[in-house]
């Protein structure tokens, strides 16, 4: 328990693990879609946007961690963008399950038409995306999605991020009126 306090009220520690996950996060997205060829939705994609972010803010965490102020601002919108990822993948967890249809532009297979004679660009922004309402990937032990997954990761994400925040700000009082 005490390593746990002392994680959540260093700022170099949060900012690290939060970097840590988000850089794992992405990969596991990119090998899946490398690696396995899982083709993503236009959802999935999505989700990938706040974990880019977050490593982004930890990385400027990380330069700015002793200016407590600057610290916790950066964590709570740390939690905020894990939040609005899980809020999202909450989302894609009901257009997958079929209990609403995705008012997401685009949350449908596209198809090449005509590829000659689109240039590199064309043919990147219109390669074949996945289907938002079919699941590519089933844990095959829970049954559980990668978005059901992303739902749990994400609040547990904001969580960590919301109590570092005021972990931080409590040390920085504590330390202020003991000097």
């Amino acid at each position: 328990m005490n390593r746990i306090k002392i994680i959540l009220s260093t700022p170099s520690l949060s900012f690290a693990l939060i970097a840590l996950i988000s850089f794992t996060s992405l990969t596991a997205a990119f090998i899946a879609e490398g690696l396995l060829e899982l083709e993503p939705c236009i959802l999935c994609i999505y989700q990938r946007y706040p974990f880019a972010f977050g490593l982004f803010l930890s990385l400027i965490g990380l330069t700015l961690r002793k200016k407590t102020p600057i610290a916790t601002a950066l964590l709570s919108i740390c939690g905020i963008t894990f939040l609005i990822n899980s809020i999202i993948a909450s989302y894609h967890t009901g257009v997958e399950q079929h209990w609403w249809t995705s008012a997401v532009e685009g949350c449908s297979v596209v198809f090449l038409e005509n590829s000659h004679t689109k240039s590199i660009l064309e043919n990147i922004m219109s390669a074949p995306m996945g289907d938002c309402s079919k699941i590519p990937w089933q844990d095959p032990i829970l049954g559980l999605s990668m978005a059901n997954y992303n739902i749990a990761l994400c609040f547990g994400l904001f969580i960590f991020c919301i109590v570092s925040a005021i972990m931080v700000a409590k040390s920085k009082q504590l330390h202020s009126k003991e000097s």
